[in-house]
């Protein structure tokens, strides 16, 4: 990532990871025989799902979804890295929630908008916004993404990716923060 302080990789997201695509391997059969065209993504998404229990990918977007879990999937069987979901899409009232704590604790909306944005520019509440975990599968988010309309946005986000797929392949300008977004770029491809 193009940070001047990356965090290092823990030896236990490493060994996170080995379990992980163990377990890929184990359920590979079973999988095979419920979707033989798709096994590898299917064990992958079950090994994930164990991996990471609390995740959420309700509401995202059926091309985010489906971009999303095409990454994943190549990020474990063909690299050992895994991607997990912290947060995916939110509905309004939730991010007017996130929104209106960042303010009492920034003390301005301006300050605010540096880490949050409220719901109506929001690209969580409109199922294209994906914030990943752990820093290693960021970092191949960030790197591989591209092939999958999967792009980085914020310079202060190591974790915020956004499916994009009018960029074809062709990273959006990176914005400073979500706070500067509407002026670098000039339309909203959800609109």
């Amino acid at each position: 990532m193009n940070e001047a302080r990356t965090i290092p990789p823990r030896p236990r997201d490493r060994l996170y990871a080995v379990v992980t695509l163990v377990l890929a391997v184990l359920l590979l059969p079973v999988a095979f025989v419920r979707r033989p065209g798709r096994a590898r993504e299917l064990a992958c998404r079950w090994a994930l799902r164990m991996r990471f229990p609390a995740e959420d990918l309700s509401g995202l977007r059926d091309g985010a979804l489906a971009a999303f879990n095409a990454a994943r999937t190549e990020a474990l069987w063909r690299h050992g890295q895994l991607i997990g979901l912290t947060s995916g899409y939110r509905d309004p009232a939730e991010q007017q929630r996130l929104f209106d704590e960042e303010v009492r604790r920034t003390g301005s909306p301006f300050l605010a908008r540096m880490l949050v944005l409220p719901p109506a520019e929001s690209p969580h509440v409109k199922g294209v916004a994906l914030d990943v975990r752990p820093h290693e599968g960021a970092r191949w988010l960030e790197e591989h993404g591209a092939r999958y309309d999967l792009y980085r946005i914020y310079d202060n986000e190591w974790w915020h990716f956004e499916y994009r797929p009018d960029r074809r392949g062709t990273p959006p300008p990176r914005c400073p923060h979500p706070g500067v977004r509407h002026l670098i770029e000039d339309r909203d491809p959800w609109a």
